[in-house]
């Protein structure tokens, strides 16, 4: 269990980005995080991935306040989250399989990311993952032949063969067509069911959210403003959200 307490962000110049947020994350829960352009939804995953600092507020984990921790459970901390960006970062040339197998730069040595290199005992490990998200009958194509929803999957599953817990998603269907925009969100869904694993997903498109997320955040100018489990959105929730 994650609790976040009083997140706040402000930029040098003063502006607020994120303002005294609080929230609860449990293991095998599908949140979506919804609100119109520059509500404050990709500076949320970030802070949450650690990749932006906070002005202030409270980070516990597992009852530690990862905030206040040193370097090296802070760098522990964040090898078991994953953040998939809109465009993965993936090894064009390589496969699928080693590109789940290789991981990315948090997560393997670079000497490992240059030559390819990977244990042999790794191999059914990777097939498996790829087998969960629906990609194992690819496992050997090039990733740069794949399609925008494959790449996801694979960035998925790269995620979390590499000890991932939580995972945080920033439009992750941006650019897919709606076939594959519902098998992401399925495929996501069903980790959190499967594997526990803790899926936060800001969400453009507010019919994903209500179909898939057990719970629906909605931030407008930096502000928690809607939390509701996972449901159909009232009219005025969402002209809140606009």
């Amino acid at each position: 269990m994650i609790i976040i307490r009083g997140l706040t962000r402000k930029l040098p110049e003063g502006k607020t980005i994120l303002d005294g947020i609080d929230l609860r994350l449990d293991p095998g829960t599908f949140i979506a995080v919804a609100g119109a352009s520059g509500s404050g939804k990709s500076a949320l995953l970030r802070c949450l991935a650690l990749r932006d600092r906070w002005t202030s507020g409270q980070y516990v984990a597992d009852g530690n306040d990862i905030l206040k921790a040193g370097w090296a459970a802070k760098l522990k901390f964040r090898r078991q989250i994953a953040f998939l960006e809109q465009k993965p970062a993936l090894l064009e040339k390589k496969s699928a399989l080693k590109n789940v197998l290789i991981g990315n730069a948090e997560q393997t040595p670079l000497w490992r990311r240059i030559t390819g290199m990977v244990r042999s005992d790794d191999y059914m490990g990777g097939m498996d993952m790829l087998e969960k998200v629906g990609l194992m009958d690819h496992a050997h194509r090039q990733v740069e032949k794949m399609s925008g929803g494959e790449r996801q999957r694979v960035a998925i599953a790269r995620a979390l063969v590499h000890g991932a817990r939580i995972l945080l998603a920033d439009e992750p269907v941006s650019g897919l067509d709606p076939h594959s925009s519902e098998a992401l969100m399925a495929t996501l869904k069903k980790l959190c069911e499967e594997r526990g694993t803790i899926v936060v997903a800001a969400l453009h498109r507010i019919e994903l959210a209500e179909k898939f997320a057990d719970e629906i955040w909605g931030l407008k100018d930096g502000r928690l403003i809607v939390q509701v489990q996972g449901r159909r959105l009232t009219a005025a929730e969402k002209n809140r959200l606009a």
